[in-house]
């Protein structure tokens, strides 16, 4: 009796090897990943895709079960990020909190900002309101777990309980601190968004596609990440699959950007697409017209390019927006000396405040009379994107 009680800690009922409990932490781990990115986040928060009520219920059921998060809360917390992003009412901006709170820390950011009820009641709207979410999943969220620790234990023994470890900071690690930290603080980006996301890989594998923050903080609503012909978005991948059965519903993608020729005027047409694509247009003209001019100065200059600090070239993306005083004193005086740049660094600023303007006639007025100031600036490459920028049309589906 003894040696069976033994038996059963040592090795649980499956007396897997090694390998196989590898694949079996591999496996639980990336479904909870495919839970939080497909259900969460593009479902429940952006409302990018529905999936079938059956494969929705599976998708609480496993959150509540491997993580112990509550939807409302989960979907709240994030709308939250997005609507306040690198405030100091974001939740979680690395711009606030600093990056090394974020990253070790998120998962205490997230309980706090889940404490605020009126957040989570403006914010959670929408989400999961019947009667196993109040008594159950809501109502007892540790549970979950919980019941999850038995299962490794009865599966694996003594070594289930670090099976299960792992499982209980996958989530906080790769979502609470990779994500929401080092997505807005290393990597590349497609699109000058209003804040710091950035793409951590083009290929998003390891994270449900989540890799791809940039893409995502540009088109928020979209359930697709990949936006480029060499990204690759594994959650993409698991939702195509998914309608191919008939078990998802895609509602909403990234539109494409066309650009019509000969467009002697900007039209209702070119202002839908200028703010849909706002952040598409913003990257066009910091590299279309900002470092063609910074370059073309600094050779005229007999200066070396590199010579400016890459902080204070990027900083020209988004006009000096994270830039302390001391940082913002210096893009000043390189402005000062450098003429033709600082125009057209003020027309993206210009063209900035534009995109913010409420009421269609107005704003169209306003994008017609600056394109009409760039063709005029005799700055060839100002020029040039003001002739792309009246062209702009949202493409057909």
């Amino acid at each position: 009796m003894l040696d069976a009680v033994l038996n059963f800690l040592s090795n649980g009922v499956t007396h897997a090897s090694w390998l196989a409990m590898l694949v079996y932490m591999l496996v639980m781990t990336q479904l909870t990943i495919f839970t939080v990115t497909l259900y969460l986040h593009r479902s429940q928060t952006h409302r990018g895709v529905d999936f079938h009520p059956v494969l929705a219920h599976f998708f609480r059921f496993w959150g509540w079960l491997t993580t112990g998060m509550v939807t409302k809360e989960w979907v709240a917390v994030h709308r939250k990020h997005h609507a306040k992003v690198e405030t100091e009412e974001d939740p979680h901006s690395p711009m606030i909190y600093g990056i090394k709170k974020v990253f070790w820390d998120g998962v205490s950011l997230y309980r706090d900002a889940c404490e605020s009820r009126q957040d989570m009641e403006q914010y959670g709207r929408g989400t999961p309101d019947d009667w196993v979410e109040h008594k159950l999943y809501g109502a007892h969220p540790y549970w979950g777990p919980t019941l999850m620790l038995l299962i490794s234990l009865a599966l694996f023994g003594v070594i289930g309980a670090a099976l299960w470890a792992v499982q209980m900071i996958w989530i906080p690690f790769w979502a609470a601190g990779f994500v929401n930290g080092i997505g807005h603080w290393a990597g590349y980006r497609n699109f000058e968004s209003a804040d710091t996301a950035r793409n951590l890989l083009p290929w998003g594998f390891w994270i449900g596609g989540e890799e791809l923050h940039n893409n995502h903080h540009a088109f928020p609503s979209s359930a697709k990440f990949a936006l480029r012909k060499w990204e690759f978005d594994i959650g993409w991948a698991a939702i195509c699959g998914l309608r191919a059965v008939g078990l998802a519903k895609v509602l909403r993608v990234a539109p494409a950007l066309d650009v019509r020729p000969n467009v002697n005027l900007p039209d209702a047409e070119t202002l839908k697409a200028v703010l849909t694509h706002r952040f598409q247009a913003m990257t066009d003209y910091y590299r279309g017209v900002i470092m063609p001019t910074l370059r073309e100065e600094a050779t005229h200059a007999g200066d070396n390019l590199k010579a400016m600090p890459r902080r204070m070239r990027r900083a020209l993306a988004d006009g000096g927006r994270w830039l302390d005083s001391e940082g913002s004193a210096r893009l000043q005086a390189v402005l000062a000396k450098r003429p033709t740049l600082r125009t057209v660094c003020d027309f993206r600023t210009r063209l900035a405040a534009l995109m913010e303007q409420r009421g269609a006639e107005q704003t169209l007025k306003g994008l017609q009379q600056w394109i009409a100031e760039a063709e005029q600036s005799g700055i060839r490459s100002l020029q040039e994107f003001a002739a792309r920028l009246k062209g702009y049309r949202v493409a057909n589906a």
